[in-house]
């Protein structure tokens, strides 16, 4: 284990100073926080809603990831106008991000649904400090361990705050289907320290996409399948889902990760209110040294879209 803390320190060090493939953290319970990956999502529910979600990836590994994320969207009033907030905070080893953005989407009735084109805009604060240990033994200043000096233990990093920018369309028929593209991080600038730490951010590319299949009486019965595709035009991760949905309020899915895990999941819906629940069961060479991964959603809706008004009239003629 100790070898094993060694190389992901090492590890982490080597990416203070090149850039380095997905970036933006993965959520297994992806269909349930979309206006992080899309801005263009903000009011295409035609509700006021929030969601907290909570990530622990490779539990028991030093250093592991962990994520936590407050969204929030909302229309405003009549308008064809609605606004969104994503905080997000990520977590692995030394390396710390910390994300705000703010979003506006234009949304747009089309055939049963609705389309939304929208960007966000904020900040994005970059946190690279710890503690390097040498290598037993090794005296040898590494030019690749930011401010190592051979047989001490230094700290150095980077800590900046910078712009963040994204973009993205999304389209919905509640109940029914979603279908998403955006892209975060449009800018795709460096982060530098005063010192020769640099970090390199990617843009990312996001496609998006679910369907409920609803059968038995009263369409008590639902399958949703759903699919993320995720990808910094060097690497590329899908994520493919199977729900089950029964009576609209409680679901039990499965998910796959290529390459990375498979995790079933559990959710509760009442009224407004929603929790859910994933694990996931490391399938890549991890595996023999983590406990999987925990993550926790909790969200909550409250329906504004306001009933047609219909308009009547009535012949004096006919009085019965």
């Amino acid at each position: 284990m100790k070898k094993i803390f060694r190389t992901l320190t090492l590890g982490l060090a080597a990416l203070a100073s090149v850039s380095f493939a997905q970036q933006d953290p993965q959520f297994t319970q992806f269909m349930h926080s979309k206006l992080i990956y899309n801005p263009g999502y903000a009011g295409t529910s035609e509700a006021i809603c929030t969601n907290v979600l909570y990530r622990q990836q490779w539990v028991n590994f030093p250093g592991a990831p962990r994520t936590g994320l407050i969204s929030f969207d909302m229309p405003i009033g009549q308008l064809p106008i609605a606004i969104g907030l994503n905080v997000m905070n990520d977590q692995i080893g030394f390396d710390k991000t910390l994300f705000a953005r703010l979003a506006l989407a234009y949304n747009r009735h089309i055939g049963a649904g609705v389309l939304g084109v929208g960007i966000d805009g904020g900040i994005l604060q970059k946190q690279f400090n710890g503690n390097w240990i040498a290598p037993d033994g090794n005296t040898v200043a590494d030019a690749s361990i930011p401010a190592y000096t051979g047989g001490t233990v230094t700290t150095s990093g980077l800590n900046k705050l910078s712009y963040d920018v994204g973009f993205g369309a999304f389209y919905s028929i509640a109940n029914k289907m979603y279908v998403g593209i955006s892209s975060t991080h449009l800018a795709a600038q460096d982060i530098k320290s005063s010192g020769n730490v640099k970090f390199a951010l990617a843009r990312h590319y996001y496609i998006v996409g679910g369907y409920t299949f609803n059968f038995g009486e009263g369409g008590m019965h639902g399958i949703n399948p759903n699919v993320k595709i995720k990808s910094d035009a060097a690497s590329t991760q899908v994520d493919i889902n199977v729900t089950y949905i029964y009576n609209q309020k409680i679901w039990a899915g499965i998910s796959y990760r290529m390459q990375d895990a498979i995790a079933p999941m559990l959710g509760y819906k009442w009224k407004g209110a929603k929790i859910g629940y994933s694990y996931d069961l490391t399938t890549s060479k991890i595996k023999g040294y983590s406990a999987g991964t925990h993550e926790i959603m909790l969200g909550y809706c409250f329906n504004v879209k306001k009933p047609k008004k219909v308009s009547s009239y009535q012949n004096a003629r006919f009085l019965d």
